[in-house]
């Protein structure tokens, strides 16, 4: 959930400190880069997934609170909405065969926590967005009980002085406005985490920017929102829309949202949170006492706490970490493009293909990146993002491309050497990587199957929102067998 804070107001004179001090914490930071030792010897991958909670009828369940008192484990925490929670993996190493003991660990920690929410009457949920979340559902206390949430929605709409409208197109428009953000903890997403060392910290990045496209056509989950079917991955523009701090003639000037998918390739991480600081107003300016200056001078590692928390308020689809672990600073890139779900093994398999090709790209002699425009690969994005496996990609040497071909003639070749340069055992890469191929010959993904089921329900005479409850029911079935969603069949 982010760092908490102790406060909802701030004053002028508070906000202005706050810069100033965000500013020393980036001088610092520069510092740090060139002088500084980072751990990244052993490098490490972590997991973030958020969950919703729905009750014995699919529909939204805003009990968090008993939820999680009932779960009692601190790798469970809070999310935006009463209805979310997120589950937080611990990080280990990647080769040999790690990940088949993180999916094992994973499955049974999510049936534990499984069990202890149906005690109240619960279910957990990993998908994009919930279909069966209603404006009603929105309407009432649907915010976790937290100071930085409150604070967060209000400082929002303190920089935005007007409602927020969502308009987002599709083959069934949503068009509405809401005077909270309330529409953004609808967006339920896993989160990959990789460490790394300040040398290779920008080419990780740049060849994650490049991996968000086709990562995301594989990927998307998020066809239903309010009871419309809009994008493929809908919780790209969703979450864009419903924190945008800007009014229409903000907008219309070029200033940048804060949720972002960046304008160029970088050099050094040092670039990003130096855009971060010079382009964004603070959303939360909470200050610590800390004088990093001091710190640094006495030998210590400064948590450059006010930058930390600025950096999380600015939505990056990869975002820069900088993170202090037992007194030692190390820098993560945070992949933030995919949804939640289907099933553990489907993530698990997008963990894999993420890891394995963004090693490959990373370490090319002429990185793709400078075969192609920062523009190329933002678009990529979008277009991934709306029409999942039907969009046409751009990728260096093959011109416009499906995803499918992109992923069954590039990209998995690609994965699968990757994988072999971080030491990955083969039968991890050849089950996690069978799982992708097996997606990308069929077409389906989580949103085609959520689509197409909803449609034969619609079809055999059901409303579209006993559909949409009833297509949940079949998904959580299947969610639990752990099958990847290209071998689900759409039969009840």
């Amino acid at each position: 959930m982010g760092e908490e804070v102790e406060r909802t107001e701030y004053s002028r004179a508070h906000r202005r400190e706050y810069r100033r001090k965000v500013q020393l914490c980036l001088d610092v930071f520069e510092t740090m880069l060139a002088q500084s030792s980072f751990e990244f010897e052993r490098p490490l991958t972590g997991m973030e997934i958020e969950c919703n909670l729905v009750d014995s009828d699919y529909q939204p369940a805003m009990s968090n609170s008993e939820v999680l008192r009932s779960i009692a484990d601190p790798a469970y925490q809070t999310e935006l909405g009463a209805y979310n929670i997120e589950f937080n993996v611990p990080p280990r190493p990647l080769p040999g065969r790690a990940a088949l003991e993180l999916e094992s660990d994973v499955r049974a920690s999510l049936n534990a926590a499984e069990k202890k929410a149906n005690s109240q009457g619960a279910h957990i949920v990993m998908i994009g967005i919930l279909p069966t979340l209603m404006p009603e559902h929105l309407a009432g206390e649907w915010m976790s009980e937290s100071t930085r949430y409150q604070a967060l929605n209000d400082s929002i709409f303190v920089a935005r002085g007007e409602d927020i409208q969502i308009d987002i197109a599709g083959p069934e428009r949503l068009s509405l406005q809401t005077a909270s953000i309330a529409p953004e903890s609808a967006c339920t997403s896993m989160q990959l985490h990789l460490q790394v060392s300040p040398a290779d910290f920008a080419k990780y990045w740049n060849a994650a920017q490049v991996l968000a496209g086709p990562q995301l056509a594989l990927g998307a989950n998020s066809p239903y929102f309010f009871g419309h079917e809009l994008w493929a991955e809908t919780r790209i523009e969703l979450f864009t829309q419903a924190t945008d701090t800007r009014p229409d003639e903000l907008k219309t000037q070029g200033v940048r949202p804060r949720v972002w998918f960046g304008e160029r390739w970088i050099t050094s991480i040092f670039d990003l949170f130096e855009e971060n600081v010079r382009y964004f107003p603070s959303l939360l300016p909470e200050m610590s006492d800390e004088d990093p200056v001091a710190e640094l001078a006495e030998g210590r590692t400064p948590k450059l706490a006010e930058l930390r928390l600025h950096n999380g308020t600015i939505y990056r689809w990869n975002r820069p970490v900088y993170d202090v672990v037992d007194g030692r600073p190390h820098l993560r890139v945070e992949n933030r493009v995919l949804p939640a779900g289907p099933t553990v093994v489907d993530m698990m398999a997008n963990s894999a293909f993420y890891y394995g090709v963004l090693r490959t790209l990373s370490e090319e002699d002429r990185p793709l990146w400078t075969k192609m425009s920062f523009s190329a690969a933002h678009q990529n994005f979008l277009e991934a993002a709306q029409h999942g496996m039907d969009a046409r990609l751009y990728w260096p040497g093959m011109g416009e491309v499906t995803p499918d071909e992109l992923v069954l003639r590039q990209l998995i070749p690609l994965a699968r050497e990757g994988l072999r340069g971080w030491g990955v055992a083969d039968e991890v890469a050849d089950r996690y990587l069978g799982v992708i191929e097996g997606r990308a010959k069929t077409g389906r993904n989580g949103a085609v199957w959520q689509v197409e089921t909803v449609r034969a329900l619609q079809e055999r005479g059901m409303a579209r929102p006993k559909a949409l409850a009833e297509m949940l029911r079949l998904y959580c079935e299947r969610m639990h067998s752990n099958e990847p969603v290209h071998t689900w069949d759409i039969s009840s």
